[in-house]
């Protein structure tokens, strides 16, 4: 008989759609029996146990564990039992040798037996690696049992690793995509690093572009940007508004971006298909120098205002921008002639002020993708980007004034994705070449609302535009945040797979209950207990929800804590030379670059 059998455990005494309720048989004394030489913890919160109906076998998860002491009088030295009982979320089924397969179609009635899951079980359930699967770390409860994920479902239905400040975030982004690096030759991610992090991580193994880096400079060229996205960042122009000023911008971008058409690398394109929003390069410092001339030139002529008619005293230099220098104007409507053309009035200085702050060099001055007479076009910077010989693109935007992290992630995010779009049936990309972007510390760029003053939506509509539509055309999205509850409902209602690990704000723990399936509440109940390194994985990847341990990866990111007491016991001698250096990366807003 099976309940003769060492995996006993009791037997069935009440079913709902949600929960059995399981009473553990008074025949077991011991709330950890050992079974072939391994202990097992009866009642443990997340473990496994089975129902075996038939050739049908069923498996839950125990959610909660009680105890009723029993009235009925026991023999002198017998302990007193009483009724213990098991809550138990039914997860999945396995019928005969078949593979194991989530959701349940048959559910135990009153009496049937149930049985601890051994680890042997277990193996069964998770199976050894096989094609399409990589391993994402080794069972909370067996550190001979490998976890593994589906490579597809984890790519393309997106995926999520959420934890609070020193959980282990980190360590289990850099340990996934070294996995994936290692198992598929033909892989290929783009890592959106906000803080720098993971260049310690992968020396040797990824390209790294970083802000004003000399051997590998991170461009994101202005002209990439839509109009709206262009006139907002350059004059504050909200979108839907469309002044006199704003047409003759328009107007003007359109008639530079015609200039350049024939004269790119990547090809000529028909002028009937230009607009303000098309990615053509065009020279912004000319943009503005003639504005500036056509406000302030002065003429000999009161109403014959062209260009043989001004009263020119230097002619100015667009590239260095310089203005135009005219013979001041007559109060006296005498010549010279005051310019009529004031309609840019309000934007020229603003455009003049953005061009000027350095800050900004890495849109308005890169070098290889400045104007049609630049060494490169785009298609060079995607292919950097996507067609390293690592496989893994590192965009270090640690250099980025904060003001310009929600555009640069959009622009970036966008552009990506329109290569895979308009690109999804070429043979080295789209369809037939995926790809998966990562977005570290994503709450602070893809909020629910735009609350901040420097945060407008620009990363977060590209970004839901990925996790909404990216999955047919090969474009795959992974979020990493420590604060799931301020991040974008549209990305979270469109993660496959969340990798969760310890959580202890209740708001955040709420966001992931809410967004993971009803069934497994009783795992997301644990985030706030987890160990360090330690993950609930539940969605689209995994055959059943489990709880697992991430390996240490080595050499590691460098976002682990200062080293306060080791670097306290140091005595620190003051210098007048100090400081010095810091005080001069504030006023550029450039890192102090280190030899």
């Amino acid at each position: 008989m099976m309940s003769k059998d060492i995996t006993y455990l009791g037997k069935v005494i009440n079913v709902n759609s949600g929960n059995v309720e399981v009473e553990i048989a008074k025949e077991i004394p011991s709330a950890a029996p050992i079974i072939e030489g391994r202990l097992y913890r009866i009642g443990q919160i997340g473990t496994f146990v089975k129902f075996p109906i038939g050739s049908l076998t069923l498996y839950g998860l125990v959610s909660s564990v009680s105890n009723t002491p029993s009235n009925i009088e026991v023999l002198p030295n017998e302990p007193n039992y009483g009724s213990r009982f098991l809550q138990v979320q039914l997860i999945g089924e396995k019928l005969g040798n078949e593979k194991f397969e989530k959701g349940v179609g048959t559910f135990p009635t009153i009496n049937d037996q149930v049985h601890l899951v051994t680890e042997e079980d277990l193996k069964l359930i998770y199976g050894g690696k096989s094609e399409g699967f990589i391993e994402i770390g080794k069972h909370s409860s067996s550190d001979n049992l490998s976890v593994y994920v589906d490579t597809h479902n984890l790519i393309l239905r997106h995926s999520a690793v959420l934890g609070s400040t020193g959980s282990g975030k980190s360590n289990t982004v850099a340990y996934i995509i070294k996995r994936v690096l290692n198992d598929y030759k033909g892989s290929r991610l783009v890592l959106i690093d906000t803080h720098g992090e993971y260049s310690s991580a992968f020396k040797g193994a990824a390209q790294v572009f970083r802000i004003n880096d000399k051997k590998s400079p991170l461009n994101i060229p202005f002209w990439t940007m839509t109009f709206d996205e262009l006139s907002f960042f350059l004059v504050g122009r909200k979108e839907g508004q469309e002044k006199p000023e704003d047409k003759q911008l328009r107007a003007k971008i359109i008639e530079l971006k015609r200039l350049n058409a024939s004269k790119l690398k990547s090809g000529k394109v028909d002028l009937d298909y230009i607009t303000a929003d098309s990615p053509i390069p065009f020279d912004i410092k000319k943009l503005w120098f003639d504005f500036d001339r056509e406000l302030n030139a002065t003429y000999n002529h009161a109403s014959d205002h062209t260009k043989a008619n001004e009263m020119l005293l230097d002619k100015g230099d667009a590239s260095q921008l310089k203005p135009a220098k005219f013979e001041p104007h007559s109060p006296n409507n005498t010549a010279p002639y005051k310019s009529k053309k004031q309609t840019m009035y309000p934007y020229i200085g603003k455009i003049y002020s953005r061009l000027k702050d350095s800050r900004y060099g890495f849109m308005f001055n890169p070098t290889d993708y400045y104007d049609s007479s630049s060494p490169n076009d785009i298609d060079h910077l995607l292919r950097s980007w996507v067609e390293n010989e690592n496989r893994l693109t590192i965009l270090d935007l640690k250099g980025i004034p904060f003001e310009l992290i929600d555009i640069s992630v959009g622009l970036i995010s966008r552009f990506l994705y329109d290569s895979m779009y308009w690109g999804r049936f070429e043979e080295y990309t789209g369809r037939n070449r995926p790809l998966l972007m990562v977005y570290e510390e994503a709450h602070s760029y893809l909020p629910r609302t735009e609350r901040s003053a420097h945060v407008y939506g620009y990363a977060r509509k590209a970004v839901e535009k990925i996790f909404k539509e990216g999955r047919k055309f090969g474009i795959g999205a992974m979020v990493i945040t420590q604060r799931p509850s301020e991040i974008s409902e549209t990305i979270l209602a469109q993660v496959g797979t969340f990798v969760a690990l310890r959580l202890t704000n209740s708001g955040d723990k709420g966001t992931v209950q809410s967004s993971a399936p009803n069934n497994m509440n009783s795992l997301i109940e644990l985030l706030p207990s987890l160990r360090i390194g330690e993950a609930i994985v539940v969605g689209e990847a995994i055959n059943i929800p489990s709880r697992v341990r991430v390996k240490l990866v080595e050499p590691r990111p460098s976002s682990n804590d200062p080293e306060v007491v080791k670097s306290w016991k140091k005595e620190f001698k003051p210098s007048k030379e100090n400081y010095k250096q810091v005080v001069t990366a504030i006023r550029e807003q450039k890192p102090i670059n280190k030899k």
